[in-house]
């Protein structure tokens, strides 16, 4: 049986128009324009259209704003004409169609469109197929749901919904299932609104954004140099609360509470955590660690670094923790060579959230030689499959760099990479600690500046470092302003260029995006106190305009690093930086180093007028840290 909607009087209207406006029928057109607009078109034929509109700004001839909605009055005779009448909102306007010699039913929608054939329409409670003639070839009562364009589903695609155990869920495209969306962790502060379905609070993924700010992060031991392993070395985690409210921190490691604590809003405070030799141990197989990883929940937003150990001791390094919000599922890895005269290697840490996260490999011309385990392979590829808080330890072997490797993992995971104790360069004492996270590919980008540290204890010079440039992608070419003696080519993804012992400040542009990583060379290069640390630079996309971050009083010097804008007004701890950037040829841009006072408990803060960039370091006598204090984490595109 076909089933015809009837038509509304509105519908009849419009189809009246629509007639009118296609008859090929010589005519008249008159338009004028006043404080009241009239077009009346007539043409030869049996109907006419007038229709009269006043702006909402100009008074109606009855002086009435008001809204009044379907004024109808319908009558067929022989001859004779049906008007309608309508006004409704802001616009208050007058239409009339006169028809003449039609007293019929037509088929059409209430929109006075039809709809094509086989698209389905709700209504009430049932899916309708349409016949493309303004009726309807069958319908379907819906026992659950009715979604325009698919039919009767279990849910409405895109909708959201609580399920019992308070988390957000959405319902996938097909509208059979509802999925898991967000879980509204009552340790991060959220909880599921019935009426939207969604997660409510500070830490939402929408409320945090894409940067180093977040609600829930997994600090990592990773290996040490093996007089480090144990007590009194401690290894710690600084938060800064960058909310106005009080943060509650919350720490566990598995099913165990390990620590909970308060911050103030805009301070930092240090949270000493366990030491763990199955994570720092220095040699041995690539290998996965159970609950390895701490987790580090806060119910506002925070920032969160950790130290590899936190005291003032010899061999240190320091990470900028990236929130779960900003994970991805795809690294590329910037590590340093395996010592083979005393057999240390480099490595990289994979750390899960979620269950059966499955992680594969892309091992870089230099990233083949692997110290098998745990389903990865002496050539560098494999599958391993971690569950949430695991830790997989990926080892060089003899004669391997990990740097360039790429990984992939089908969830998104945090990455940190480096070496237990090495040397930069190699011939140069004395070993230290290398560690940093990774930032995710899509974050990588062509533009960088490469600023060396200050040296001490005469801070006016700059102290030297080593720096590697990553390939993303095949036939990358690179410029350097001002120039370096380097290479401008990276043939294939995963190669790098290693620029060898430098005090220089420079830009980095290429065409396709890279990774660039920073090493501060040993005391025994001569450049003055401290020993090897690591760092990714930021790319100049990610640049921000304010950083709250930690530098541990504890340490000899403390520096924060600015790269900025030629022009831009600096602030580190609610004062104006005094002193001229040093320019970075002609770029510019130019950076400068400010001495960090150790009075207080390691709180401080950059601000500027313009996107700028900053890096933290410490230095003692044969022991330094160095980290990215801080960067937004956007998608760039290739």
């Amino acid at each position: 049986m076909r089933i015809r909607p009837l038509a509304s009087p509105l519908a009849i209207v419009a189809l009246a128009l629509s007639a009118c406006a296609g008859d090929d029928t010589a005519g008249t057109d008159t338009a004028s324009t006043s404080d009241t607009t009239t077009a009346t078109t007539t043409a030869t034929g049996t109907t006419t259209a007038t229709t009269t509109a006043t702006s909402g700004e100009t008074e109606s001839g009855s002086g009435s704003d008001s809204s009044t909605t379907g004024t109808t009055t319908d009558s067929t005779t022989d001859g004779t004409a049906t008007t309608t009448t309508a006004t409704s909102g802001e616009t208050d306007s007058t239409t009339t169609a006169t028809t003449g010699d039609t007293d019929s039913t037509t088929d059409a929608t209430d929109s006075g469109m039809v709809c094509p054939a086989g698209q389905i329409v709700c209504e009430d409670g049932e899916a309708k197929t349409c016949d493309g003639m303004g009726g309807y070839t069958e319908t379907e009562a819906c026992e659950n749901e009715c979604a325009d364009g698919v039919g009767c589903v279990f849910c409405i695609p895109g909708s959201y919904s609580c399920d019992d155990e308070g988390n957000s869920m959405v319902c996938d495209d097909a509208g059979e299932a509802w999925e898991p969306f967000e879980t509204c962790d009552g340790l991060q502060g959220l909880m599921c609104d019935e009426n939207s379905g969604q997660c409510l609070g500070a830490c939402t993924k929408e409320a945090l954004g894409l940067n180093y700010i977040g609600c829930n992060y997994y600090p990592t031991l990773t290996p040490q140099y093996p007089g480090y392993q144990s007590n009194p070395h401690v290894f710690a985690v600084a938060v800064s609360n960058t909310s106005g409210a009080m943060a509650t921190i919350n720490i566990t490691r598995g099913a165990n509470m390990v620590a909970m604590d308060t911050v103030a809003p805009g301070t930092v405070k240090t949270i000493n955590l366990p030491w763990d030799n199955t994570l720092t141990e220095m040699n041995g197989s690539t290998k996965v660690v159970p609950e390895g990883a701490y987790r580090l929940r806060s119910d506002q937003p925070v920032t969160v670094y950790q130290y590899n150990p936190l005291g003032a001791t010899v061999t240190n390094d320091a990470s900028l923790l990236l929130p779960t919000n900003a994970w991805t599922g795809t690294y590329l890895i910037a590590s340093w060579q395996h010592w083979d005269q005393v057999q240390r290697p480099g490595y990289f840490s994979v750390i899960a959230e979620e269950p059966d996260t499955v992680i594969t490999f892309e091992p870089s011309a230099t990233g083949n030689k692997v110290a098998a385990g745990a389903g990865v392979n002496a050539d560098g590829t494999g599958m391993v499959t971690l569950q949430p808080s695991d830790v997989l330890m990926v080892r060089s072997a003899t004669g391997g760099d990990l740097t360039g490797t790429i990984v992939n993992a089908d969830k998104p995971v945090q990455i940190i990479s480096g070496h237990p104790c090495t040397n930069v360069p190699l011939d140069k004492g004395a070993c230290d600690h290398l560690e940093e996270s990774m930032f995710p590919l899509d974050t990588l980008a062509k533009d960088y500046f490469v600023v060396p540290p200050a040296q001490v204890p005469d801070d006016t010079k700059e102290k030297a470092q080593m720096v590697r440039i990553i390939a993303s992608e095949d036939d990358t070419t690179i410029t350097y302003e001002p120039d370096q003696a380097a290479p401008k080519t990276l043939a294939n993804k995963g190669d790098f260029i290693e620029i060898p012992t430098t005090q220089a400040a420079f830009r980095v542009t290429t065409d396709k995006k890279v990774a660039v990583a920073q090493y501060m060379v040993g005391q025994s290069a001569g450049f003055g106190t401290s020993d090897p640390a690591m760092l990714m630079s930021v790319a100049t996309d990610q640049y921000r305009k304010t950083y709250l971050f930690h530098a541990p009083p504890s340490w000899s010097a403390n520096y924060v690093d600015i790269i900025a804008p030629e022009g831009a007004s600096l602030m580190v701890d609610d004062m104006a930086v005094g002193g001229a950037l040093k320019p970075i040829g002609g770029s510019g841009f130019g950076y400068i180093h400010v001495k960090l006072s150790n009075a207080g408990d390691g709180t401080h803060t950059v601000s500027s007028d313009q996107e700028v960039g900053i890096s933290v370091y410490g230095v003692l006598n044969y022991g330094s840290y160095w980290y990215a204090g801080g960067l937004d984490l956007m998608p760039i595109p290739q």
